[in-house]
């Protein structure tokens, strides 16, 4: 069943992966370069008109997740909007502390992959509006296909099916990044976002290829997605967050501003 075509405002996500407690970027999930301090950057988002942020502990290892849990309380002491973490969780306790920490929602990927039950207990547990399912996928001859470990192991899950069943399972939301467009800044795919969004009722996140503001205006009006991330377009200062909301709204999609 599709969604409703409703007026909810769009929202716009800067994303920040972080490694070793500094935020980076890279492309195509390669070639990382420092874009800076976390915190000081959720700050600047939150003050310049950010709907929600989401934080990505794209190393996620033993030694970074007290660093993780450190930079989450800082965060949450100086932003007044949702976010979002994600990277390295793999069990219920691992959700708890990082929800006391003051974290809203927490991000699953190959966790859920690898054991689909716990969408269901973490739903269960601390409702579906705390669980989002990110999926990052590629387009392997034709088939949109689901990867994990930050991209770097293929699987033969595919997408829309893959999709289906974590909505099913009780996540609140999808955050799907295309491999095939994540950092290309050629734009989002938006046919395979306006498909989920046909075959999902919850909220998808559109990510992988912001470059300029027609960009977010296509993946809203023609991905028909609820959400926009970026990172290096906002963490570089190539596209002003009140910019992009003017323009939107300029073009007739709902946003906060």
């Amino acid at each position: 069943m599709a969604k409703s075509d409703n007026m909810l405002t769009k929202r716009i996500v800067p994303c920040l992966d972080i490694k070793n407690g500094r935020t980076v970027k890279g492309v195509n999930f390669v070639d990382l370069r420092d874009a800076g301090d976390p915190v000081i950057l959720a700050k600047q988002y939150a003050d310049l008109g950010a709907d929600e942020l989401v934080f990505l502990d794209i190393a996620a290892t033993l030694e970074n997740r007290k660093t993780m849990h450190d930079m989450v309380l800082k965060v949450a002491e100086q932003v007044n909007i949702p976010f979002t973490v994600g990277g390295g969780i793999s069990t219920v306790e691992d959700v708890d502390d990082l929800l006391h920490c003051g974290a809203d929602k927490v991000s699953i990927n190959s966790s859920a992959v690898k054991r689909p039950e716990m969408i269901n207990e973490l739903s269960d547990k601390f409702g579906s509006q705390c669980v989002v399912v990110a999926i990052d996928a590629k387009q392997v001859n034709g088939e949109w296909l689901v990867h994990l470990a930050g991209g770097t192991i293929p699987t033969t899950i595919k997408l829309f099916e893959w999709a289906v069943e974590v909505e099913q399972r009780g996540a609140g939301e999808i955050l799907f990044t295309s491999m095939n467009h994540d950092g290309t800044k050629a734009g989002f795919a938006n046919e395979a976002l306006a498909k989920l969004s046909e075959l999902v009722n919850i909220p998808i996140i559109a990510s992988g290829g912001a470059g300029n503001i027609q960009h977010f205006v296509d993946t809203f009006n023609i991905g028909k997605a609820d959400a926009a991330l970026a990172a290096s377009v906002f963490h570089f200062g190539e596209i002003p967050i009140l910019e992009l909301k003017e323009a939107l709204f300029n073009n007739g999609i709902p946003v906060r501003i």
